[in-house]
């Protein structure tokens, strides 16, 4: 469970169970995975809603396995709110791609070779959800070119929509506050040690790039309507996964900076 600067004892562990360890940096390859995979499904789905027919038998037989009937009829807005979700979730695995890549300064830190696993299956598994929140087939050669775009969109996907981006225009400038932390005014990298970090949404919590992460969850629910149990479910996930991580770190500040600010909480401004 433990990882980067909460698993700092990794160097008194037997020589064995540090093989079962990689790089914390190694993170970048779930979202190349993301978006690679979940670019994939979008245009698969782009195809089958702008130009009508059904998505590819494989998916069709995804869709079944994960409960989903392919028969099923499209009620409401679903096809068109699965779509904006699918776009949302490839945006955001971009994006966190590229902070990856260009903006995080990652340390010596591990993570264990199960949670890696892991990461790399969720967002496969993640798109997959996406995609069954809508039925397969495009029924009686209809797409969403044959109807006004305006009336497919609803108040949830606008509310959704906004709420998304101020979570990630938050996690994106606390993401580079952290990363500013070890570089000089220059940009050049100079520490790798950490230090407490000020500014944003970390004057109210340890960890506000976490709390955003579950907003941005939050937000792909409410475009979905409000109605989808699975994806609330997908939302539970990261809720517990982000609060475990937070309290983490959290303790972590706690414990190796004694003027840490006391009122700042863990993972949810003024409640924990």
């Amino acid at each position: 469970v433990r990882y980067g600067k909460t698993k700092r004892d990794c160097g008194q562990r037997p020589a064995w169970l540090r093989l079962l360890q990689v790089p914390k940096r190694w993170f970048t390859h779930f979202y190349v995975v993301s978006v690679l995979w979940n670019g994939f499904l979008l245009i698969w789905l782009l195809q089958a809603e702008f130009l009508g027919g059904s998505l590819p038998s494989w998916i069709q037989h995804v869709h079944h396995a994960l409960g989903r009937d392919s028969q099923s009829e499209d009620t409401g807005n679903e096809r068109f709110s699965a779509l904006v979700v699918l776009l949302l979730l490839w945006l955001h695995s971009c994006r966190r791609l590229a902070e990856c890549l260009w903006t995080s300064v990652f340390s010596s830190g591990v993570i264990h070779i199960v949670q890696y696993c892991f990461g790399l299956g969720y967002y496969v598994a993640v798109g997959a959800t996406v995609l069954c929140q809508a039925p397969a087939n495009v029924r009686n050669g209809k797409c969403l070119l044959q109807k006004e775009l305006s009336v497919q969109i609803c108040w949830y996907h606008l509310v959704g929509v906004m709420m998304y981006l101020w979570a990630s225009l938050h996690q994106h400038r606390c993401l580079v506050i952290l990363a500013n932390l070890r570089k000089s005014k220059s940009g050049k990298v100079i520490r790798l040690s950490h230090s407490v970090p000020f500014g944003d949404w970390f004057e109210r919590v340890s960890c506000p790039h976490y709390f955003a992460e579950l907003l941005i969850y939050v937000s792909m629910a409410i475009t979905l309507g409000f109605q989808s149990v699975t994806w609330w479910c997908v939302v539970m996930y990261v809720l517990f996964n982000q609060a475990l991580a937070a309290v983490l770190c959290h303790e972590f500040y706690q414990k190796n900076f004694s003027s840490y600010p006391k009122h700042r909480k863990a993972f949810i401004p003024f409640v924990y």
